[in-house]
């Protein structure tokens, strides 16, 4: 294998025998054979109507939005083909947030005979000849620019810019991007979310007045979920929300009490959601028992489904992964970024039909994972942006009539990120003495307020803790529009949700939900008298495990002892599952138990 003269001094001159090789291996049926990362055997109608724009106005730049799963990477690969056939371009370059996406991009690239090196680095400054372009992460372009400006001018280059708004996430990583490759012959830039909270310009993207004093992004190309889910190109997504009762200690020392959901502070309502996703709570737990069972019911019409649980830190994600083992007596799948061999992880559980995948931040945008249709939205992080790339994961469709759920926390915004989930949004940028911005610079201001309030709850770390916590199921959010009534986890109206068939049409999920809402509200009606005179099961062990969590906290002011370990110490003394799991005679016991430690004072 030759390889390519070193692009910092010299010009290829087998430039144009590379192109002719990439015209040659590309299949006579391109791009009517089956998408890159798609299910479609040929050019949706978007992509299509996309290329059609593309070659009638011939850009140097072209923009494209369109949702997760709809299929851009098969857009732009179809360009790329085109352009390399026609010898507008002799070099393609791929910029990818991620590692595993750069080797994503290139396996597909590859199953359409273009050879992209997702190895390269810029100090090397040089590839083999077998390769007709590179893929690097917007990281790899901020080391090195001036290098991958001097290869973009030696070459007649195509450079896609996968999430190109990742260009912003440092001013430096835009300024190397400019500089990178504004030489380029063409710029192609994609992405499936709403743009940045913040006000940083994105490198090649056009931007025009709106009229109000507003600067907005101007794409060339938009398809947004609304259009994929009326084309049954993307699934539709039941947000199934949980609130709860929840206890914790302040830094000052207060305790507290609240309902997940209701109204509160931000600061409040950030440390409530803090003591939810604590894994040592009842919450956490409960959730992960509603999901796997909600797993189990989309696996009767798809057998291969999985789920993937997003997680704040590593920290989070390794307790998730073990508390889902005790679920389902199996080991899930735990990506974590800084691990080597992640990528193949992933890779490995898309080919599989293991249940359940937790990760940090890894999966949460870009990656493939077709058959994940459960999941659970466990992190504090909480942005437009970030919202819409975890929900992306889930919408991919191979086939009609597959659904997907996500299990999130019940809070405002998170609830109103679901139920805007067809709304799409621009970047915005304000012109200068300009007027007031409007609703789209309101919801970046109140991120910004969002990361001071995470920020502050950061400082509170090893002072602040989660103190108890139960889970009940809220609602679910389909189509912008509620459905159900707050019910026990556990109850019987919470099944009547989570049995919900894993195989319908839109239209038959939004009857059906109001059918179950309907049968619901009339059970409640017809049973709440004899709940008065006789409490319902469910009900006497939510009061057990309130009064157990009540002692352990009480028992914890008396040793300084964890939580957790109290929790421990006693089901290692009365057996038994974890509190979410256990039985009112099993609490009960623990109640007994921990009563005599008080009167014994010892454990």
């Amino acid at each position: 294998m030759t390889a390519e003269p070193n692009l910092l001094t010299d010009v290829d001159p087998e430039a144009r025998a590379l192109v002719d090789k990439g015209a040659q291996k590309l299949s006579p049926a391109f791009p009517a054979e089956r998408a890159a990362w798609g299910t479609g055997k040929s050019l949706r109608a978007w992509q299509a109507a996309a290329l059609d724009r593309y070659r009638e106005t011939d850009p140097t730049d072209f923009l494209v939005v369109a949702t997760p799963g709809a299929g851009k990477t098969s857009f732009a690969l179809t360009v790329a083909a085109d352009l390399l056939g026609r010898r507008v371009i002799d070099r393609i370059t791929i910029v990818a947030p991620t590692d595993h996406l750069k080797t994503q991009w290139a396996e597909a690239a590859g199953r359409l005979g273009i050879n992209i090196d997702p190895k390269f680095g810029t100090r090397q400054g040089r590839t083999s000849t077998d390769y007709q372009g590179v893929a690097l992460t917007y990281a790899g372009v901020a080391a090195n620019p001036l290098a991958l400006r001097i290869r973009t001018e030696q070459f007649r280059t195509l450079v896609i810019l996968d999430e190109i708004h990742h260009a912003g996430d440092a001013l430096s990583w835009g300024d190397a991007v400019r500089e990178a490759f504004e030489p380029a012959r063409r710029r192609l830039a994609l992405t499936g979310t709403p743009f940045r909270s913040d006000t940083n310009p994105i490198p090649f993207v056009r931007y025009a007045e709106d009229g109000a004093g507003v600067l907005r992004s101007d794409a060339d190309f938009t398809y947004g979920y609304a259009d994929a889910l009326a084309d049954r190109i993307v699934r539709p997504v039941l947000f199934m929300a949980y609130s709860g009762d929840l206890h914790w200690r302040t830094r000052a020392g207060d305790e507290i009490a609240a309902r997940l959901g209701t109204a509160m502070t931000r600061d409040m309502a950030a440390q409530a959601l803090r003591t939810a996703l604590d894994p040592d709570g009842s919450w956490m737990s409960a959730v992960l028992q509603a999901a796997d069972k909600r797993l189990s019911e989309v696996r009767q019409g798809v057998p291969d489904a999985g789920g993937l649980v997003i997680a704040t830190d590593q920290t989070h994600a390794r307790a998730y992964a073990a508390l889902l083992k005790q679920i389902t007596g199996k080991q899930p799948t735990l990506v974590l970024s800084d691990e080597p061999g992640s990528s193949k992880k992933i890779s490995r559980f898309a080919d599989n039909d293991d249940r359940w995948m937790v990760a940090v931040r890894m999966v949460s945008e870009g990656v493939d994972v077709p058959r994940l249709s459960v999941g659970v939205y466990a992190t504090a992080t909480a942005t437009p942006l970030f919202f819409a790339q975890a929900v992306g994961r889930f919408v991919r469709s191979r086939s009609r009539g597959e659904t997907a759920s996500v299990f999130l926390p019940s809070v405002g915004h998170l609830l109103h990120f679901a139920t805007e989930m067809e709304a799409q949004r621009d970047h915005v940028l304000k012109i200068p003495g300009g007027a007031e911005v409007d609703e789209e610079d309101l919801m970046a201001a109140a991120e910004r307020e969002e990361q001071a309030s995470d920020a502050l709850v950061e400082e509170e770390q090893g002072t602040f803790a989660a103190l108890a916590s139960e889970a009940d199921f809220d609602k679910v959010v389909f189509d912008g529009n509620d459905f159900g009534m707050s019910a026990v986890a556990g109850s019987a109206e919470e099944q009547d949700y989570l049995g919900l068939p894993g195989l319908l049409e839109p239209d038959q999920v939004k009857d059906l939900l109001s059918r179950r809402q309907r049968e619901h509200m009339k059970r409640s009606q017809d049973t709440a008298a004899a709940e008065e005179a006789t409490p319902a099961a469910h009900e006497r062990l939510r009061a057990l495990r309130k009064e157990l969590n009540g002692l352990v906290g009480a028992w914890h002011h008396r040793t300084n002892l964890p939580h957790g370990v109290i929790h421990n110490k006693l089901r290692e003394e009365c057996g038994g599952p974890a509190i979410a799991g256990a039985s009112a005679d099993e609490l009960m016991e623990r109640i007994e138990r921990i009563r005599q430690w008080a009167l014994t004072r010892s454990s």
